[in-house]
This record gives structure tokens, sequence and C-alpha cells, in this order.
């Protein structure tokens, strides 16, 4: 995949270094996009002025990163004498004189690197004689935040696997036999959140994506946002399930919310997910590269402020009612730019971002409603086919 650093050049020239460098493994989702190259142990990153990318990896991924790195050099730490400056000055000194000696191969003295760069690295590059900034803007993030086409087809991808996994999840809730006492039944056991998980973690596997988590929360539980959500599920209560998978192969996510009752929940909580799905399409149609994350924000509060429920653009101290932001990035975080909140800035063609308004009171449970979208000069591209509705339905 090709990116554009032009924005990280611009900001190597403004600040007078000679390079930016990256020091972390591909967790780090700024590593793997400038590097593209995965390791689960840390290597190193240099982008110089001019625009190249040089890697500084372990001998045991030399030969990998020379077949699938997106970069101008690949250099093993063998080629600085690496194992006898370790023995030499032991493991953490050793490792900073190798790269110290893999940045001077490379004409470079002064540094910038991101706001999570180890601090102990910047030190002994310093101890070095090397200059080392911070750069606190964040440019790559901001970099990776306009998707290229194939990136959105990756989260695409990603998102038709999600839609298979909530399929599986809503045809439990669906088909599930109720008890007397409201229980949700399969199979003579009772139908839990635990469960639900399971074979929505299991479907997505099928698909090459897994997930660390997944929220399907019941009642009260799904009355506050980021509970996980545990124990039986039942009749006549409305059930929360979102999902956000990871391509195992990619990285790239996929984010959707639906949520479900099986029966009735009662006369507030139908109203509650009208306003939601009302407060949602408004969102949808306010999405457009003129606009700003705020703005979009804004037309989902305008709804639910007028249903008279509280947001926090209302009531700052709200504890129910809307009580988050409309939406985020989605890419190869599931969490990051930009940002479709109070504060969100200028909407850009190629951002992908989630819209998932909500409405949440312990008293009768969560509701939200989220699809992923990708921005468009003019509107906005639907990541998202899976019906929204609160009946579940099995397929």
């Amino acid at each position: 995949m090709e990116i554009d650093l032009a924005p990280l050049r611009a900001t190597l020239e403004e600040e007078g270094v000679d390079g930016y460098l990256i020091d972390d493994d591909a967790s780090d989702s700024d590593q793997r996009y400038v590097s593209g190259f995965t390791a689960p142990d840390a290597y190193q990153t240099l982008v110089t002025a001019d625009g190249d990318v040089h890697l500084l990896v372990s001998g045991l991924e030399y030969g990998r990163a020379t077949k699938e790195a997106d970069a101008d050099s690949v250099t093993r730490r063998a080629a600085y004498d690496y194992q006898e400056l370790l023995a030499e000055y032991g493991s953490y000194e050793g490792t900073i004189r190798t790269i110290a000696a893999f940045l001077a191969d490379r004409d470079v003295d002064s540094i910038a690197v991101p706001r999570n760069f180890p601090a102990g690295t910047a030190d002994g590059l310093r101890e070095q004689g090397l200059e080392v900034a911070v750069e606190s803007e964040g440019v790559v993030e901001g970099i990776r935040a306009t998707k290229s086409p194939w990136e959105t087809n990756q989260i695409r991808a990603t998102q038709e696997a999600n839609e298979a996994a909530m399929a599986v999840a809503e045809g439990l809730i669906a088909t599930a036999d109720v008890e007397d006492d409201g229980t949700l039944v399969r199979g003579g056991e009772a139908l839990t959140s635990e469960r639900v998980k399971e074979e929505i973690e299991i479907t997505l596997l099928r698909h090459g994506c897994a997930l660390d988590e997944t929220i399907v929360a019941c009642g009260p539980d799904g009355a506050d946002p980021h509970n996980r959500g545990s124990g039986t599920l039942e009749a006549d209560e409305l059930i929360v399930i979102d999902i956000f998978p990871r391509d195992k192969e990619t990285g790239y996510f996929g984010d959707m919310t639906r949520t479900f009752a099986r029966g009735d929940p009662g006369a507030e909580a139908r109203r509650r997910y009208e306003v939601t799905e009302e407060a949602f399409e408004a969102a949808l149609e306010a999405v457009e590269a003129s606009v700003t994350g705020s703005d979009v924000h804004d037309a989902a509060c305008d709804v639910i402020e007028e249903a008279g429920y509280d947001t926090l653009r209302s009531n700052p101290n709200a504890e129910t009612g809307f009580i988050h932001s409309t939406g985020h990035g989605v890419g190869l975080d599931i969490h990051e730019q930009p940002s479709v909140a109070p504060t969100g800035g200028g909407l850009e063609p190629g951002h992908v971002i989630t819209i998932e308004p909500g409405l949440y009171d312990p008293e009768v449970g969560g509701v939200r409603i989220e699809d992923l979208v990708v921005v468009t000069e003019d509107g906005y591209e639907n990541l998202t086919e899976y019906r929204a509705g609160l009946e579940p339905r099995s397929s």
C-alpha cells in the first residue's frame, strides 16, 4: 500500500530535524502503517526528511521484512555489531548504541519522535549525542485518518464479517424459547451473554477476524455504554450488541451496534428506540466533506433534546440520556481520528467514521444503533448493510 508522507516531511522540515523515528512493535498502528510490516517485538522505523523509509530489525525478522515491508531499506541489527555491543554494554545501552549507529549511517543527527515514544530510548539517544524532539500533533495519525480506496475495502471486508457475526447473535435471540420467568433458553440451557459472545467470536474466526471482547448487554447492563454484559438474557428487555472485530491479516477494524428486544420492552423503551433511530438518521444526513464532526454530533443532539432527553451538550453532568459522542474514526485502531464529537474538526473524503447515538437509563436499559460510513464530497457511503430493527429476526 502506498501512503502519502508529505505532511510528515513538511513537519520534519518545519521542525528542522533530519528524520522521524518510531520504536515500537506492530501493536502500534503508526508503526504498522508507516513500515508496512508487523512483528511482535519492537523494531525501528526511520522516515528521513526526503521521505525515504528505513527499517532496523532483528535477524529473526530480517528475511520476512525484506519481503513484506513497505520500506526503501531493511537493515538487520547485526550490521552494527549488535551482539558485541550487548556483551560490552548490556541490553539497554547496547540496543541504544545500535539504533544510534543505524541513524548515523543515514546522516541523521536529529529526530522527531511520536508522543508515545519510549522515554528510555529517547534519553539513551540523547546521551549518544542525538537531538530528540517530541512531535506532539500526532501527524501520522492524521495521515492515517484519510483512507485510501484499498483501506476502505479492507474495512468493508471486516464489516462484512461483523455482519455475519451479528446475524448469528440476532438469530440466537430470535429463536430462543421463553421461560415463564422471561429467561431466554436454547437447547434446554439459559441463553447467556457469554454464550452469545462465544458464538460471535467463533463466527468471526471463521471469517478471518478476531476480537478481544465484545458487548452483549441486557437490561440495566446495557445502560452503561461500555458494560460488556454478563449472565442470562431476558425477554421484554433491551439487549445491546456491539461488535468491533479486527481482520487478522490486514489489521483493519469494523464496528457495528444493534439493539434488540425479544418480546415487549415497554412503551418507554420503544420510544427511546424510535428517538435513537431518528437521531441516527439525522446524523447520517449531516455527514459530508463540508461539515465538521461537531456539526454531525449536533444533528444527533438536536433530535434527542427535542424529544425531551438529556445530552451532554444540554447537561454536561447528565448520567442518563445521550452520554457519549456520536462517533469516531475507525481504521488500524478501533478509535482514531477524526472525532464526531463536540470538538470534532472538519470531515474529509476518505474519513471512515461511526455514527452511533444512544440513550441510556438503568430503569429502562440502553439503546444504541451504529453504522460505519466513509465520508464523500457530498455525503457518505455506508459500509454497513445490516438492517436495524428492534424485533430480532432469524436469517
